[in-house]
């Protein structure tokens, strides 16, 4: 295991960790050892068991939730619980594209307060502690969806605003995309777990974008129904509009 300063602070932690399980499944499928389906089962389980190894050894009083670990109810009772998805967008991982990404996340209080979002492919990893500078918005908005089947509701909505649809894999690439500039919008209503928005949201709260479910309340976490099936990550300017259209439909 990589050593860790033990002075690190949680998100430093969570971008370390993020970081590193994406440098572990770059290797894996550099291994060409595996391909297909085989590929990316084998990238989820060797980054779900340093991940989880990692935060039950550093922070052992926290709860923890993993796409890849069995969940129990011992998260429930605690105040700070670490969410990770160790590969969000295995099929883009598999496929050997850029837009997947690891979430490394703690979330206080059921509040999405620190995380990380790795993009191995772009060498890259957005977190709570070391905001960039979001460029500035297009005129056109541009809605992030995806790639292969995008939801009625964002087609909808970029109909109704005049924007401009924009194909891409993981959820995690979707929401770093809106942080980066690529995508005004990421709206979101097909079906979700926690693992799958809590990083991205505590990186795009951080970056002072909007974060919410589609009908405008807040997104809580460490639930003991993990499924999350909706959110709206966007430009703040763009928020109010891109609501009052959902509520339409």
């Amino acid at each position: 295991m990589t050593q860790v300063p033990a002075e690190m602070t949680d998100a430093e932690l969570a971008a370390h960790l993020a970081h590193h399980a994406g440098q572990i499944l770059l290797q894996v499928r550099e291994s060409n050892v595996f391909e297909g389906k085989s590929l990316g089962k084998a990238g989820d389980e060797t980054a779900n068991q340093f991940l989880v190894h990692a935060l039950r050894h550093l922070r052992p009083e926290d709860g923890l939730l993993s796409e890849e670990s069995k969940d129990t109810d011992e998260r429930l009772g605690k105040a700070r619980t670490w969410i990770v998805d160790p590969v969000d967008g295995t099929r883009e991982y598999g496929e050997a594209r850029t837009d997947w990404a690891v979430h490394v996340a703690l979330a206080i209080e059921g509040k999405p307060e620190i995380g990380a979002v790795a993009l191995p492919g772009l060498d890259t990893v957005l977190r709570t502690d070391a905001p960039v500078d979001v460029p500035q918005a297009q005129e056109t908005p541009r809605l992030v969806v995806s790639r292969t089947r995008p939801a009625k509701e964002a087609v909808a909505v970029s109909e109704a605003i005049g924007g401009e649809l924009v194909g891409m894999g993981s959820a995690g690439a979707k929401a770093m995309a809106v942080v980066r500039g690529e995508a005004e919008i990421y709206l979101h209503t097909g079906g979700q777990y926690e693992w799958d928005s809590c990083a991205p949201a505590a990186v795009a709260l951080a970056h002072g974008l909007h974060c919410s479910r589609v009908d405008g309340s807040p997104l809580i976490y460490n639930q003991q129904d993990t499924y999350m099936p909706d959110l709206l990550i966007c430009r703040p300017e763009w928020a109010e509009r891109v609501l009052a259209e959902v509520a339409k439909l």
